[in-house]
Formats: structure tokens, C-alpha cells, sequence
């Protein structure tokens, strides 16, 4: 795989709380904040970092369903109401299920090597919390195939991701698994304690992993082998970064050390209309990311950190064997041995993850990226872990619907 062949930068990201259930301040019997105002907030954030509308080319915004769930369509024209420096500048939204962030930050990526852009707005959005949950899983089943929506599960994504992981335990042993998927659910919320915009960083619950181990599994109430704690949130939220060039970082006056290097990227789909050959195996993940590693001339090894899409705790798990850190039916003993713990061998989804963090759609890829840039130039606060000098690599794995739509990014500490 060839190099960009122009220098790509990140920097400036920012985060707005991931609203829903497990914030104090939640309260759906008085309704959501309205989308155009977690856009707003997001947007005009990095705009005071980066020195004012006047300095963007481009904007892109990243979401999934407010067609749906909040009635809305067009989200480019809100950009202006972002600041009015933006209205007349050029801007598209883009949609890839869950996925949808990480193509806001790779369409904003091709602008700046097609030099249509040095210095572009990325923004990713979603406000589910219009809807209960089960009427709000109907409408996330859109990411899947319709016709297989008329046979799935009430909780459709729920019900897919509990097939795979009812495999994965036959396969490999369920008792071991869901020991695995419990440590997954207890680092966490640790490491959204962490993390004053996670939906659970006022998490104050002890014995984390024995509640998770004692939680049961309740085909009738829910799906077949997965509980609730081993989901991503339900979640309000934005996140927005800006992807510039190296004559774009000059402009608005950032030395490269304030920035992070994009030095490898890959954007691929599968088949939405077939099932997975294997239940137990994200294949485009897997090939995903190689393609990324490639790019950027590095191994796994090399990497500091990761954010994968742990849209469920078996997601994370067989995340982790797609990508090589552990060989098939080993990623759970990588996870009960410590080693994706903020301080073990290989930190992953330090700020919590999409089931410590939260999971707001369509801000999903972007907040990974905003964590990754904190955390490669030392602005991650109390979630800050230490990255060494041999290992200045980053990685994030953004997936939508199941393992069909994705998105992977190596970054380099500037």
C-alpha cells in the first residue's frame, strides 16, 4: 500500500457529554436537547481552537438515522448555524450505519489529499434518546439487511451480535467467555470513571465484575446470550475534529506536536444481504485493518493504544483476535489476563469504549479519534495513560452494522 501522498493531521477535537441513561442529569421525561444544539456545541469548540470559522474549507458531518429519530434531514446546512463563517463554504453529511463518524474523518481525509481542502471540520452526531429502546432498535436494524429484519430479534443488533456470541461460546467454552466479556465490561466503566463526558463517569457501583458475573442471561425478558451489560449505551452526543494538511497546520498556526499524523487509513465494506461465513470471525475488520497497518508501514505491535467498536463486550473480544493481538478463541484469555487494561500490555478504548463512553451512532468514529489525538499529546487528563517513545502508534476500528461497513485509522504522535 502506497503512503498519503501529502502530510494529514488531526487536532483540536472535542467531545460533548454522552447523554442517556447513567448521567445524573438524564431525565428523557423532559426530553433531549435537540440535535442542532450537540452539533452546534461540538462545532463552534473546535472552531475557538482552531482560530475561527474563516480558517475552514470544508465541512462533513458523520450521522445514521436523524431521519428517524429526530425528523431531520440536510445536516450539511448546519453548518452555518455552527458559525456564520461557514454558510456559502462547501459541506456533505455521510452515512455508514455505526460507522458513519469514521467516514466523516476518511471523506475529510480525501478532500485534504485531493487538495480540495487544507483544513476541514469533521463532525459526527447522533440523538437517539427520542425514542424507548426497543422502537429505537427497529430503527438501528436499518443497518442491517431489511429483509433479514423480518425474522430478527425485537432487539435486532442485540440478537445478532448474541448469535455470534452464542457460537463463539460452542466453539470455545461459555464459561470462559463470559468471564472475558464480564473483565471487558469492568475495564470499562474503570476507565469511563475516568472521563467526565462518558455516560458512565459517575458509575459509583463496587464488585463490578462480580455483578456482571452474576447478572444472568433472560432469553424472555431480553436476547439469548448476552445481557444488557454487555451493550454499548444508548446515547446523545457530538464530537468533531478538524483534519488538516501540513500547509493547513501552518495556517492556523499549530506546531506538528500538537497534532496527531494520520499515516495510514482503510475504508471497506461486505456483503449487508449475507451472513458472516463464520459467526466467530469479523472478516472485514480483520481486513480492514491489515490494509491500514500497511499503509502506514507499521505492525501491531508497534501501536500504543487502540479504540475498537465495542458495540457489544464479544465485539471487543473477537476485535481483538481480527487484528492479531490474540490467535482465534485466545481473545479472551488476552482479556481476562489484563492485557487491554489501561495499564496492560496493549490499552484499549482508554476513555470507556461505545459500553463505558457511550455510543452515540453516527459521533462514534470521530470521538475516537478525539480520544486518540488527547491521548497521543498528552491532553487525555485523569484517562491519561502513558505512551512510550518506541511505541507512538495509534489505532481505531469503527464498525457499522455487523461487520459490514468499516472504518480503520493509524495515527503517529506528532
Amino acid at each position: 500500500m502506497k503512503s498519503p501522498r501529502r502530510k494529514i493531521y488531526m487536532l483540536a477535537g472535542y467531545n460533548t457529554i454522552s447523554m442517556g441513561t447513567g448521567r445524573s442529569e438524564f431525565n428523557p421525561k423532559k426530553g433531549c436537547r435537540p440535535l442542532e444544539s450537540y452539533i452546534k456545541e461540538a462545532g463552534q469548540a473546535v472552531l475557538e481552537r482552531i482560530g475561527g470559522a474563516d480558517k475552514v474549507d470544508e465541512g462533513v458531518i458523520g450521522n445514521f438515522m436523524a431521519a428517524r429519530f429526530n425528523n431531520q434531514a440536510n445536516l450539511p446546512a448546519f453548518f452555518p448555524l455552527i458559525d456564520d463563517g461557514l454558510k456559502f463554504k462547501p459541506a456533505i453529511s455521510v452515512e455508514g450505519a455505526c460507522a458513519s463518524g469514521g467516514l466523516a474523518l476518511i471523506s475529510a481525509i480525501k478532500s485534504v489529499l485531493a487538495e480540495t481542502a487544507d483544513v476541514v471540520l469533521a463532525l459526527g452526531v447522533e440523538v437517539q434518546n427520542t425514542k424507548k429502546a426497543v422502537y429505537g432498535a427497529d430503527i438501528l436494524a436499518a443497518a442491517g439487511w431489511n429483509q433479514s429484519r423480518k425474522n430478527g430479534h425485537a432487539y435486532f443488533f442485540p440478537g445478532v451480535f448474541s448469535n455470534r456470541a452464542g457460537a463463539y461460546y460452542e466453539k470455545y467454552g461459555k464459561d470462559r467467555s463470559r468471564l472475558a466479556m464480564s473483565q471487558w465490561y469492568v475495564n470499562a466503566i474503570e476507565n469511563a470513571r475516568l472521563c467526565y463526558t462518558a455516560q458512565e463517569a459517575e458509575n459509583k457501583k463496587t464488585k463490578l465484575l462480580d455483578m456482571a458475573l452474576e447478572m444472568p442471561l433472560n432469553p424472555k425478558k431480553f436476547v439469548d446470550h448476552l445481557t444488557v451489560l454487555d451493550c454499548s449505551k444508548v446515547s446523545d452526543g457530538a464530537s468533531a475534529i478538524a483534519v488538516v494538511s501540513e500547509e493547513g497546520l501552518k495556517r492556523l498556526g499549530f506546531k506538528p506536536e500538537e497534532a496527531i499524523e494520520v499515516i495510514g487509513f482503510a475504508q471497506m465494506t461486505s456483503n449487508i444481504t449475507q451472513d458472516p461465513t463464520d459467526l466467530t470471525v469479523l472478516e472485514t475488520t480483520r481486513n480492514a485493518v491489515k490494509k491500514a497497518l500497511e499503509m502506514a508501514g507499521i505492525n501491531i505491535s508497534q501501536l500504543g493504544t487502540i479504540e475498537l467498536h465495542d458495540c457489544f463486550s464479544i465485539a471487543g473480544i473477537m476485535a481483538i483476535e481480527a487484528i492479531g493481538l490474540a490467535e482465534p478463541g485466545k481473545g479472551i484469555d488476552y482479556v481476562i489476563d489484563g492485557k487491554t487494561k489501561r495499564d496492560g500490555e496493549m490499552p484499549i478504548n482508554t476513555t470507556g469504549g461505545l459500553i463505558g463512553w457511550g455510543h452515540p451512532t453516527g459521533a462514534t468514529g470521530v470521538h475516537q479519534a478525539v480520544t486518540l489525538w488527547e491521548q497521543l499529546t498528552g491532553k487525555a487528563g485523569d484517562a491519561q495513560i502513558e505512551i512510550c517513545a518506541d511505541r507512538p502508534y495509534a489505532l481505531s476500528i469503527n464498525m457499522g452494522g455487523d461487520d459490514k461497513t468499516l472504518v480503520s485509522i493509524v495515527y503517529k504522535k506528532g
